[in-house]
């Protein structure tokens, strides 16, 4: 592989969208907020959107954090994928 095929790099510390998917529930938000600033604290208010579906059934909130480094996202995915609300993370 030369120079040119090699895979994109991430550079940390650099600002990273996190989005979950879960079925709507009231404590969703909440929840996915909680889960995420056990690796990375001090996002605001600002740095958090929520979505509803069309029909409702689903909310999409995506967190804009401070990533560290892959170990820092592989743990927030695996936390966030284990709660039994989230059905999806980007």
């Amino acid at each position: 592989m030369n120079d040119e095929e090699a895979p994109y790099k991430i550079e940390f510390p650099c600002e990273y969208p996190i989005k979950i998917v879960g079925v709507f529930h009231e404590e969703f938000e909440l929840t996915v907020r909680q889960l995420t600033a056990r690796h990375a604290p001090g996002f605001t208010d600002d740095d958090v959107s929520v979505r509803m579906s069309g029909q409702g059934k689903y909310c999409a909130v995506t967190i804009m954090i401070t990533a560290t480094g892959e170990p820092q996202l592989k743990a927030i995915h695996a936390d966030l994928m284990a709660h039994t609300m989230v059905k999806m993370v980007l």
